[in-house]
């Protein structure tokens, strides 16, 4: 789930030329500043800063961090699902407000998918509530750079699993184009 800001569904905006984006895995100094980002973040659920310190340790290798002039602009955190290690579940995408309508949560997706640790993922699953417009977009744009074959059900319902206290989580799952990585 990313943030929902109007903006993003445009992701097709580009990155200001004079912005200068590093990428990196993240590591467990980068916890505290992964776990403030977030809370900056709503509607993002905000884990436990010990979460976000396992995330950028332990799943260093299947997350991303931004920075723009040594800011963090930006988080995702991902892991192989256990059953299926082909597959990369995207947890949570974030991009601090400051730098948002600028593609960067597409450009990290793309930058996390094209690490070599990740060359043998055959597809992306992640779940989204109906309203995130922004979660949407992103994960559209990835389906439509892998010729559409993407599907969409029930993974969490809101009655079922949720009784009632948080909206229904949708599973995307998105094979990958290889040829195209």
């Amino acid at each position: 789930m990313i943030t929902s800001v109007p903006w993003m569904m445009y992701p097709d905006i580009e990155q200001d030329p004079n912005e200068k984006w590093i990428f990196s895995e993240p590591s467990a100094e980068d916890g505290d500043e992964v776990f403030s980002l977030i809370a900056a973040c709503p509607p993002l659920d905000v884990n436990s800063s010990y979460c976000n310190f396992l995330q950028s340790s332990h799943f260093s290798r299947t997350c991303i961090i931004a920075r723009s002039n040594g800011e963090i602009a930006g988080f995702i955190s991902g892991y192989r699902k256990p059953d299926d290690p082909n597959t990369l579940f995207v947890w949570q995408v974030a991009v601090s407000p400051r730098f948002r309508g600028k593609g960067l949560a597409f450009k990290m997706l793309s930058e996390l998918l094209g690490r070599d640790f990740l060359n043998t993922v055959t597809a992306v699953e992640t779940t989204i509530t109906e309203d995130n417009a922004a979660s949407w977009a992103l994960f559209k744009k990835l389906d439509a750079e892998n010729d559409q074959q993407g599907e969409v059900s029930t993974f969490l319902d809101e009655k079922t699993h949720f009784k009632g206290k948080h909206d229904t989580e949708y599973l995307y799952r998105i094979p990958l184009n290889n040829s195209k990585k």
